[in-house]
């Protein structure tokens, strides 16, 4: 069973940084295409960001290329998310999110099976 964990949130000023952490279940960072998705009041959940298996490439929404950073720790079993230059738009409820896809078919369109229970985002002026 995979468990996920999310923590790091809170709230920030505009421009501030945040770093979100997920704490997965046992060789999940490792054996499974893990992102991040956000999704804000009224809105549609939106992947952010995607890390693959193996060799780690990474994906990203265009709305944070630049300033976001997906990275894991395999050995931690952790995926974290670094967030820069953080703006009003970006102030949403994140989940880490796992999917059992190949890394050559991992990507912010996988299907993801496993979510976490969120940790909220909020960033004003």
């Amino acid at each position: 069973q995979v468990q996920l964990a999310e923590s790091g949130g809170g709230p920030v000023q505009v421009g501030g940084s945040l770093r979100l952490s997920c704490a997965a279940s046992r060789n999940t960072v490792s054996n499974y295409c893990m992102a991040w998705f956000r999704q804000a009041p009224g809105k549609e959940r939106e992947g952010v960001a995607a890390i693959t298996s193996s060799v780690g490439w990474t994906y990203y929404a265009d709305s944070v290329k630049g300033r976001f950073a997906i990275s894991r720790d395999n050995a931690k079993n952790t995926l974290d998310l670094q967030m820069n230059g953080l703006k009003p738009e970006d102030t949403a409820m994140y989940y880490c999110a796992a999917a059992r896809t190949a890394y050559w078919a991992c990507g912010l369109r996988s299907d993801f099976n496993y979510w976490g229970q969120g940790t909220q985002v909020t960033v004003s002026s």
